[in-house]
């Protein structure tokens, strides 16, 4: 018989000749090892440290010094301070609302400084006799009294249905629910609110809710509902007699408009009809538009985008209005976007301003700049008259700056009955060459 080997290196002949138990006590026997490999460290990786991790070590440093420095007042480099949400009476809104990601996006404008001096030239072109302010109350009052003088089973619009008192519990109802509209701050509104936009007498349950005890939340979320339920119509009257006068409210009491309250200005445009026939349109017609009110909805009409149609309407009605200086700037706002208006639109532009020519009263630089907007985008689509008349206005109405660049415009570009007699010219050359 041979000799049984001893075991080699390889792991099958360790075992060979042993019997399980003098396996198992064997210290030389293999033993299962860990699958994990750690790496020896040297004393070369304490010393260095990667390029990657060192550039990121000095840029958290330098971003925690100028932190410090920011705090004492000792920094010439301040960080750009991070947007806080504010939610009514300007406390920080809770996190986690419907809205986030829109929130996050959206773009945040600066604290509107305006000067007195340009607040006393503008409140001369203010109307003396405003007409009235009317708010959803006032118009559901007028419908009480009303209401009040007709016969209690009168029949509505011919359907058979009857116009009767609301239920006690309805009531009650959307009167608890004017609780939670006047402290939200984030999450689900209830479900009787957001059915009151497909309800017949809308207006009457939306009044028992008070909207004017909303947060600013609570109407940024009623505006989103109304502005995507209500057809033109009802989403302008919604917009006229609830969030207007809410919006002039928190401006004249802040010096601000609430970033949420923004917000809702800006999901109005959604319906850009509405907008200008319950927001834009009835803010010009007041009278009483202050200049901090006209910036802050023009920044609304620069930053989104309106079709076309909607805001050469705009544009016209504005124009044949009487002056104020919110004029001004919607019509530079809107004149700023190079639409490509009809003829009608520029000739009620170029009357608006011709208005001034016998106007004795010196006029804001509001006016100057418009103008000057108005020649810098269509200066080609004015007649040779309408040019001619433009400059006798110039003559009357002068600004040191501004005028020059208006006559300079006007001087350096075709009129369009010329293009138009060129091109006649042109195709009647052609047939005859023909």
């Amino acid at each position: 018989m041979g000799k049984v080997r001893k075991s080699g290196g390889t792991g099958e002949s360790k075992g060979k000749g042993q019997t399980l138990a003098e396996q198992i006590l064997d210290d030389k026997s293999a033993r299962a090892s860990s699958r994990r490999k750690t790496k020896q460290r040297t004393d070369e990786d304490d010393e260095f440290v990667d390029e990657k991790l060192s550039r990121k070590i000095l840029q958290q440093a330098r971003l925690q010094q100028e932190e410090l420095e920011d705090e004492h007042g000792t920094g010439k480099t301040r960080l750009k301070p991070k947007p806080v949400l504010l939610s009514a009476r300007g406390r920080p809104a809770d996190s986690g609302s419907e809205e986030e990601e829109e929130v996050e996006e959206a773009d945040f404008y600066e604290n509107v400084e305006v000067d007195e001096d340009d607040e006393r030239a503008l409140a001369m072109f203010m109307s003396s006799n405003p007409p009235a302010r009317r708010t959803l109350a006032d118009i559901i009052h007028e419908k009480i009294t009303e209401k009040q003088t007709e016969i209690q089973s009168q029949m509505s619009d011919g359907t058979g249905v009857q116009m009767r008192d609301l239920d006690e519990r309805v009531v009650n109802m959307y009167k608890s629910i004017r609780q939670v509209l006047s402290k939200y701050r984030s999450g689900k509104l209830p479900k009787a609110f957001k059915v009151i936009p497909n309800l017949r007498n809308w207006e009457q349950i939306l009044y028992l809710t008070e909207p004017e005890a909303w947060s600013a939340a609570a109407m940024y979320q009623a505006t989103r509902i109304f502005a995507s339920n209500l057809n033109a119509k009802m989403a302008q009257r919604f917009f006229n007699l609830v969030l207007l006068p809410r919006i002039r409210d928190d401006i004249a009491e802040y010096k601000r408009l609430n970033f949420h309250l923004y917000m809702a200005l800006k999901k109005s445009l959604f319906k850009p009809a509405a907008f200008f026939k319950g927001v834009l349109l009835p803010l010009c017609e007041s009278g009483t538009c202050t200049l901090r009110e006209a910036i802050i909805v023009g920044s609304v009409l620069a930053k989104n985008s309106i079709p076309m149609l909607h805001s050469a309407a705009a544009i016209l009605k504005i124009a044949e209005m009487d002056y104020t200086g919110a004029n001004s700037i919607f019509l530079r706002t809107l004149l700023d976007k190079k639409y490509a208006l009809p003829y009608r639109v520029v000739d009620a532009v170029v009357f608006h301003f011709l208005k001034f020519v016998h106007d004795k009263r010196d006029l804001p630089v509001l006016w100057h700049q418009s103008l000057l907007t108005f020649v810098q985008r269509y200066k080609e689509d004015i007649s040779s008259d309408q040019k001619e008349a433009l400059m006798e206005l110039l003559r009357g109405h002068m600004h040191a700056q501004i005028t020059p660049e208006v006559r300079r415009e006007l001087q350096s570009s075709k009129s369009r009955d010329k293009e138009f007699e060129s091109a006649d010219v042109t195709t009647s050359g052609d047939m005859q060459t023909g």
